[in-house]
């Protein structure tokens, strides 16, 4: 029910954009997240954005390079994510809320994607 894109191989310093297809009925009124997993490592937040789009929250470690926004007439998310760093090399996982405000608990999210592998080299 979420389909992830956007995902690749990125030098350090480039950009990526994700996004993140689902449906109505699926994500309409829910908040949406993004989460990463780096090998070895557990799946962390990197931010999130409520119901409408008028509120947003970055992790600390991504907060001024990436932004998410969201275009609800086409149930798609997106993460801009500028002056990537080796460090963001993880699978990106979009997720759907349970509530419309937003969250960055792991189990506030009830639908999650496949993942999208995002590669930063150096």
């Amino acid at each position: 029910q979420l389909v992830e894109s956007g995902g690749g191989l990125v030098q350090a310093g480039g950009s990526l954009r994700l996004s993140c297809a689902s449906s109505a009925r699926t994500s309409s009124n829910n908040a949406m997240g993004w989460f990463r997993q780096a090998p070895g490592k557990e799946r962390g937040f990197v931010a999130a954005i409520n119901w409408s789009g008028g509120s947003t929250n970055y992790a600390d470690s991504v907060k001024g390079r990436f932004t998410l926004s969201r275009d609800r007439a086409k149930n798609t998310m997106f993460l801009q994510m500028n002056s990537l760093e080796p460090e963001d090399t993880a699978v990106y996982y979009c997720a759907v809320a349970r509530g419309s405000s937003v969250t960055r608990h792991f189990s506030g999210y009830n639908y999650w994607g496949q993942g999208t592998l995002v590669t930063v080299s150096s």
